[in-house]
């Protein structure tokens, strides 16, 4: 199973001195675990965890994994349906799981491309974070978001900053004591401190939003 990619001690450091706002917050939050950061998550398949973006969309999370659990029991063992047994499918089938007709959709996109090579995540190591998020958001019911959250959660990168975020733009708000959420460029200007590891505050930004959050523009 591959290790969570975590920045050294040294990058944390300095990170919080480039940014003395963020870095008292850092020493008040849980340490970063680094990406992926879940055994789940570092288990998953890319095709898996691009599926499993697309069945929990607008979605509670226990609503979505009764969705994914139905899916998960239509094959042998714990996993989603493989691209083929995806394929293999009738509608009807998935359907009754609770997948919605446009989610199907998308997952029906999904394992064609991942079936006759068309996704093209094999080498996704060795792509930067553009081609990552051009080759993804080619695919019905992948937009921009799911794409990053790809790159941070999955692929382990550690320089994305995900400005449409609602929960980082919330974090932002409580962490400057701001008046109004800060638009996406805002964030994007305001989170140009951060580089080379904007996904790192991204998560510091997410664990303050377990406080009261701030008025929405």
């Amino acid at each position: 199973m591959p290790t969570p990619n975590r920045p050294t001690p040294a990058a944390l450091r300095a990170l919080a001195r480039r940014d003395p706002i963020l870095g008292a917050a850092m020493g008040e939050l849980a340490p970063f675990p680094g990406f992926p950061d879940t055994p789940a998550r570092r288990r998953e398949s890319h095709y898996q965890s691009l599926a499993r973006a697309i069945v929990y969309q607008q979605l509670s999370g226990k609503a979505a994994a009764t969705i994914w659990g139905r899916a998960v029991g239509l094959t042998p063992g714990s996993g989603f349906p493989k691209p083929a047994e995806l394929l293999a499918f009738d509608e009807d089938s998935l359907r009754a799981c609770g997948i919605s007709r446009p989610k199907l959709r998308a997952l029906t996109d999904l394992a064609e491309r991942a079936h006759d090579g068309r996704l093209g995540l094999g080498a996704a190591a060795r792509l930067d974070d553009d081609e990552v998020i051009g080759r993804l958001v080619a695919v019905r019911g992948i937009g921009v978001w799911s794409a990053q959250m790809f790159l941070m959660f999955k692929l382990g990168r550690l320089d994305v900053l995900p400005v449409g975020d609602l929960g980082v733009q919330e974090g932002l708000c409580i962490l400057d004591g701001l008046d109004l959420r800060p638009t996406p460029d805002e964030l994007a200007e305001r989170g140009q401190v951060w580089r080379p590891l904007a996904s790192v505050a991204a998560w510091f930004l997410w664990r303050l939003t377990d406080t009261p959050r701030c008025e929405k523009k």
